[in-house]
């Protein structure tokens, strides 16, 4: 079965795979709006010969499929049978009870079933049957975050002509997705619609569009964006502002950010503390103490007093500066406020002292942090990294040995932990000096860890090093397994090589390795996002033809990819 794979692609295909370099990521392809048709479901259903609503339609419920046994297989085949009988007794021209349709509707999404989803909403819209405006919101969000933005415009006015008129949550969830796939033009029309119907765009409207506004476009253009909305009718509020507020400071304007922060009052709002603390860190990170001294003397009253996360900001910068000093004494100023720090409150401190080499300074901070039972991050285990960039690999080994005997967790557990805490943060080097010291204390690499350290690879760009990580275990005698192949799989295919990750398919299988259904899902979405969707979906059914690949993993893929 799985040498077959490779068989399915043609010699053409396979070379144009090998030859493609660029990658196409899936987040930037907004679907295209001509090209997505409903007349596969909703249009379909409708003209439908075999459902019929009789003049006395009889209410049935559904068959329980949330009782008996958890194993999951039972419920996804309990599931799917609700879902036949909704579809039979609907045919027969009965209506399903509301309650339990829709709650049916939440369950298939829940499990990935969307277009089974969208089927049932489809049936019950034709049955007579109309659905609250939560579970109508809750299905073209689940859309939107699978990037089928124009399948769930459609939805939308597919169930507005039955019945089911949307609301501005509902359209809030087709902003964001647009906003977050890059197309902020139908993004501002979805608004034009959304004011012409009568509804009101609410602070998560506003706040998408302008943050997309800046990050697509630049602040000006937003300021100018946010100028539009008003002139239109729109009201904006404290957030929109902030929004902005954030803007300007990353585009590294901090004397515009604070012109145009003094002048929140005469747009009708008083800062909060969120706006105060956008301001100060960025004149925390210019080091500009004296200004942000006085800034923090205006945070007075209920809703601009100074939170942890001000602490943080001041903490960090001051650390990021050297002031180390400074930082413990905002720190301990932090505790007389009876605010509770967290990871994030030391890890600068941490970082830094491990940048000036003070180790015992280092050790008096994590025995703090447990003695106040703050529990150290992925941040905390970055910061102690530094220690190897250096050149004491073995003090910070020595510290993290301590930490793990501190938290009371098995060494190999804590070990295993650190080392794919530096992969997940693209701290490869450091993760690899560790990793020595640690195997002289008799750890010995699991399959996890392992594949943390092909992905970290991966991440960092080091595709042949991450390669040679099967040569150096076979060479130890310890067989890699599919898990650590599927790491490595995944990390080509988001290195934008689905060309090698092919070529490691194939090695794995002269190699006697069997391919799992997350070998197989790699591989199509790799090939999916190279944009040969025609050579996605033939693999995906092929595969699914030969019961490697189960149904909800189809529907997913093809949903997701758009793919026939």
């Amino acid at each position: 079965m799985a040498a077959a794979f490779l068989h399915w692609l043609t010699p053409l295909q396979y070379s144009k795979l090998q030859k493609r370099r660029k990658a196409y990521c899936l987040i930037s392809q907004i679907p295209n709006l001509h090209t997505l048709s409903l007349n596969k479901g909703f249009s379909r259903v409708l003209a439908s010969s075999q459902i019929t609503i009789a003049p006395k339609e009889t209410v049935f419920t559904l068959p329980n499929w949330k009782s008996g046994k958890s194993d999951p297989r039972n419920k996804e085949l309990r599931l799917n049978d609700a879902f036949l009988y909704l579809e039979y007794m609907i045919g027969k021209g009965h209506r399903p009870d509301v309650f339990q349709a829709t709650q049916l509707l939440y369950d298939l999404c829940k499990t990935n079933k969307i277009r089974k989803a969208i089927k049932a909403m489809e049936m019950m819209v034709c049955s007579g049957t109309i659905p609250d405006s939560a579970s109508n919101t809750f299905l073209i969000n689940q859309l939107c975050k699978r990037g089928n933005v124009g399948y769930a415009m459609q939805l939308v006015d597919k169930l507005e002509e039955f019945g089911c008129p949307p609301n501005t949550v509902t359209y809030n969830s087709l902003v964001r997705g647009l906003c977050t796939h890059g197309n902020l033009q139908h993004s501002l029309q979805v608004l034009d619609r959304l004011m012409q119907k009568g509804l009101v765009p609410n602070v998560f409207t506003y706040s998408f569009l302008l943050e997309a506004a800046y990050k697509d476009r630049g602040v000006d253009e937003a300021v100018r964006l946010l100028d539009e909305i008003i002139a239109k009718g729109g009201k904006p509020n404290l957030v929109s502002y902030n929004v902005l507020l954030t803007g300007f400071c990353k585009e590294g304007r901090t004397d515009e950010a604070i012109e145009f922060f003094k002048n929140f009052p005469s747009k009708g709002f008083d800062p909060n503390v969120v706006s105060y603390n956008i301001v100060l860190r960025s004149m925390c990170y210019e080091g500009r103490w004296d200004e942000a001294n006085v800034l923090l003397s205006e945070m007075v009253g209920e809703t601009r007093s100074p939170s942890v996360i001000t602490y943080n900001i001041l903490i960090s910068s001051l650390a990021l500066h050297g002031r180390t000093d400074d930082a413990l004494e905002v720190l301990e100023e932090m505790m007389r406020s009876r605010f509770k720090p967290n990871a994030t409150s030391y890890n600068p401190i941490i970082a830094q002292f491990c940048k000036e080499g003070k180790v015992d300074f280092v050790v008096k901070c994590l025995d703090q942090m447990i003695y106040r039972h703050v529990n150290p991050n992925d941040g905390t285990y970055n910061a102690l990294a530094v220690l190897c960039e250096e050149g004491k690999v073995q003090e910070a080994f020595l510290i993290f040995q301590s930490l793990g005997h501190k938290q009371r967790s098995s060494p190999h557990d804590f070990y295993k932990n650190v080392i794919s805490s530096l992969c997940r943060k693209g701290n490869t080097y450091a993760a690899f000096q560790l990793l020595y010291e640690m195997t002289k204390s008799g750890f010995t690499p699991d399959s996890y860890t392992n594949s943390s350290l092909i992905r970290g690879l991966c991440l960092e760009g080091m595709l042949d090093e991450a390669k040679e990580i099967f040569t150096v275990m076979e060479e130890n005698e310890y067989m890699p397994e599919i898990d650590n192949y599927n790491a490595l799989i995944l990390g080509l295919c988001k290195s934008q090589r689905t060309d090698l990750s092919l070529e490691i398919f194939e090695s794995m299988i002269h190699k006697g390795y069997m391919p799992n259904e997350t070998t197989y899902t790699i591989l199509v979405e790799g090939i999916a996002h190279e944009e040969e969707m025609e050579m996605a979906a033939e693999v995906l059914r092929e595969l699914y033809q030969r019961n490697v690949v189960s149904r909800s993993i189809v529907e997913r893929l093809a949903m997701q990819y758009d793919l026939d």
